[in-house]
């Protein structure tokens, strides 16, 4: 389907390839060749570029029934004319440089693409052909351009690829950073010198874990770069336990209800920092929404498409978004840029492209020579100071993007040097002729270009035509005055170890921005039905069980002879408890047992004192002695279960216990059958009481005592009771 549409795409841009060329040097038979204005100047070799100045194209005619007519572009963009500024200044110093190049000039042609792969397309095939036959028409004649810088989005640089891909002519892009364009065997013409949205990818993940933001959104731009870009990072935090509240795709068409939906989304959710991967026109209707709906307590998190540039916002935005948190590129100084910069002028250059509407917008004028005192503007003098008009133009300490531009026009002149600069070998193969460039030729060179910046940076491209990556993490601070303060708060590098490409030193209290509170020592983690693993209960350990650590997902029981305290954190020893004469029960037990005995022993002494007396010797004293005596053993034995369990106090207490119950039963057994047989001898002839006398009753007693003290032996022997742990909850 993508080749069906660049086909499409190609038949339709070449029904009138129609370009304005301004230059005086240009030949007429060249006028009205291109789609958009483009700026010329005559070289040796001519370097092509690619520039979005104006940001908003007319929607094409994509039924093909018709001509396309001429157009213009609206909406102009002085950070994208400054990168093109920075063409032509790289130009002149690379002309002016005796080592680099010699007795060769560069010359350059640059089309602005309204920011739009239609417009896009139109212009790099006219660079590249010079006439309005397709390309492929003249195979064998050089293109009017060799290679191309551009484009700034990786939506059209992915087309421009594909395209100019079959005839190898190179593309080095200063600013198209999707990943989905390191895939070098279908992209094997291009080249760029801004890293890979797979080291930001990875760099935004490195950010949310170490400052343990682990419930965030994300706002993604309806294009590649949004789309991969977001693919990137959800794919960088499955594996860091940050999870995703939402995933909102801001769409082309800047539909009001569909902004005003995301923004109440942001809104409402509890995800309090929000990631965005978009281009700054698309993000710039977002934080026009923000301010209507007055989104506040928002940790915004940019990436390097709108890091340091505030053009897509307003005043009234600038306070929500205080505090954003962005991967910018590697910031450089270009000598001598910013005088160039400010040598703009309307009336030395009257006939140069952009330089009006770029005027206009600088100092919200009309150059318009119709210009009418109702109009809505002044009326611009043309003399007005540039040097005293603060404007994103000519602010010259953020060159981030720029100086990637910068960097592409001299690796394309390192590779014309390397390959000009040759000897003829055996062979007698020519060295290649300036008037004659080999794209192909050129490519091969590019790809191994490895030389310093006169800022003194190495550039070099890796086997996907890729630089190394590094960025700078800024932090916005807004100022009393309005103005917002980029601040360098750390810094990426993807070439040092695991673990430490992440440096960041931030002086303020970051925000919190969790699903779930942590889970303290003492409960564990239970993740919510339907919800990510970052949305979670607290529960409770369990009696016996213990979590000592902050978000622990499960509890650990606790070792044998332990027990977990009363918060769960920790295992303590088990307490051993038996009946003591401290505890209420054991005191109650002895109290009852000294009495019992005390009354019995009472009875006893009475019992004693008055032995000769007849009631006592009718009573049988002699079993009345020994059951008073079992009797205050009895209670005595109820003294041998208090205390600390021991193996021989075991043994005593249930057999000591046993002995004088069974000798207590026993008489008071041996009482009642006496009685009831000296009752039924009241019967005549009844001799029965001859058999329990004295001798019989005491044989009675000692009998019963012997079965209850064999029974004893044979558990002590076979089973004695020994002192055992039972285990209980908490104490």
């Amino acid at each position: 389907m993508g080749l069906i549409f660049i086909l499409g795409l190609l038949g339709f841009m070449f029904e009138k390839v129609s370009v304005r060329v301004h230059s005086a040097e240009l030949s007429c038979d060249m006028q009205g060749k291109f789609v958009t204005e483009a700026l010329f100047k005559e070289g040796d070799v001519v370097i092509g570029g690619l520039f979005p100045v104006h940001i908003e194209s007319p929607e094409p005619d994509h039924a093909f029934t018709k001509t396309q007519q001429d157009y213009l572009c609206q909406g102009v963009d002085l950070r994208s004319y400054r990168w093109l500024k920075t063409l032509l200044f790289t130009v002149n110093e690379i002309n002016q440089n005796p080592v680099l190049l010699p007795n060769v000039t560069l010359g350059y042609l640059v089309a602005d693409t309204c920011l739009a792969e239609s417009s896009t397309l139109r212009a790099a095939m006219s660079l590249v052909t010079g006439h309005e036959k397709t390309v492929g028409t003249d195979c064998i004649g050089a293109p009017l351009v060799p290679v191309i810088i551009g484009d700034a989005r990786s939506s059209a640089s992915i087309v421009l690829a594909d395209t100019l891909g079959v005839f190898d002519i190179p593309l080095v892009s200063y600013f198209a950073s999707c990943a989905c364009l390191s895939d070098h065997r279908r992209f094997h013409s291009f080249l760029r010198t801004v890293p890979s949205d797979a080291y930001q990818a990875k760099a935004i993940a490195r950010l949310l874990v170490l400052l343990d933001w682990t419930w965030v959104g994300v706002v993604a731009g309806d294009d590649e770069y949004g789309k991969s870009g977001s693919q990137l990072l959800l794919k960088e935090l499955e594996s860091t336990g940050v999870c995703v509240d939402y995933v909102e795709v801001i769409p082309k068409s800047h539909s009001p209800s569909r902004i005003k939906r995301i923004v109440e989304r942001i809104q409402s959710s509890s995800a309090h920092v929000v990631v965005t991967i978009a281009i700054g026109p698309d993000l710039s209707v977002v934080f026009n929404e923000i301010v209507i709906q007055n989104v506040t307590n928002k940790q915004w998190i940019a990436t390097e498409a709108w890091s340091t540039s505030i053009q897509y916002t307003n005043p009234a935005s600038l306070p929500l978004l205080n505090g954003t948190i962005g991967f910018a590129l590697r910031r450089a100084d270009i000598p001598g840029l910013g005088a160039f910069l400010t040598q703009l002028s309307p009336v030395k250059q009257p006939n140069e492209p952009f330089v009006k509407e770029v005027w206009e917008e600088i100092f919200g004028c009309s150059l318009a020579q119709d210009w009418q005192p109702s109009s809505n503007r002044p009326k611009c003098t043309g003399f007005e100071s540039m040097e005293k008009h603060h404007n994103i133009y000519s602010d010259v300490s953020q060159l981030r993007v720029t100086y990637n531009v910068y960097k592409a026009v001299y690796a394309v002149a390192n590779a014309l040097h390397n390959m000009l600069d040759c000897q003829p070998n055996n062979k007698n193969e020519p060295c290649p002729d300036v008037t004659y460039i080999d794209p192909k030729q050129l490519l091969s060179n590019l790809n191994a270009v490895n030389f310093r910046t006169p800022v003194g940076d190495a550039v070099y491209f890796d086997e996907n035509g890729e630089p190394s990556a590094s960025y700078d993490i800024m932090n916005w601070y807004l100022q009393e005055s309005g103005q917002v303060n980029f601040v360098q708060i750390g810094q990426f590098d993807s070439a040092k170890g695991p673990g430490q490409e992440l440096n960041i030193n931030l002086e303020k209290v970051v925000p919190i921005s969790v699903c779930s509170a942590s889970c303290l020592p003492g409960t564990r983690k239970a993740v919510q039905k339907g919800k990510p693993v970052c949305c979670f209960d607290c529960l409770p350990c369990a009696a016996g069980e213990i979590s000592n650590t902050t978000d622990s997902t499960e509890c650990t029981r606790c070792p044998e002879k332990f027990w977990s305290n009363i918060k769960r954190t920790k295992c303590i020893p088990k307490v051993v408890e038996f009946l003591s004469m401290q505890d209420t029960m054991g005191i109650i037990l002895t109290v009852l047992s000294v009495t019992g005995a005390t009354l019995t022993t009472t009875v006893l002494a009475t019992f004693f004192h008055h032995r000769e007396t007849p009631l006592v010797k009718a009573n049988n004293s002699e079993l009345s002695f020994l059951l008073l005596g079992s009797l205050t053993l009895c209670f005595l034995c109820a003294l041998v279960f208090i205390g600390r369990p021991a193996p021989w106090n075991c043994m005593l207490r249930h057999t000591l216990f046993g002995v004088s119950f069974v000798i207590c039963i026993s008489c008071v057994l041996s009482k009642t059958v006496v009685v009831l047989v000296a009752f039924r001898s009241t019967l005549p002839g009844s001799n029965l009481i001859q058999y329990f006398g004295p001798i019989q009753q005491r044989l009675g007693i000692l009998l019963c005592t012997l079965v209850q003290v064999v029974i004893c032996l044979l558990w002590l022997l076979l089973g004695p009771p020994l002192p055992s742990e039972i285990t209980g909850g908490d104490f």
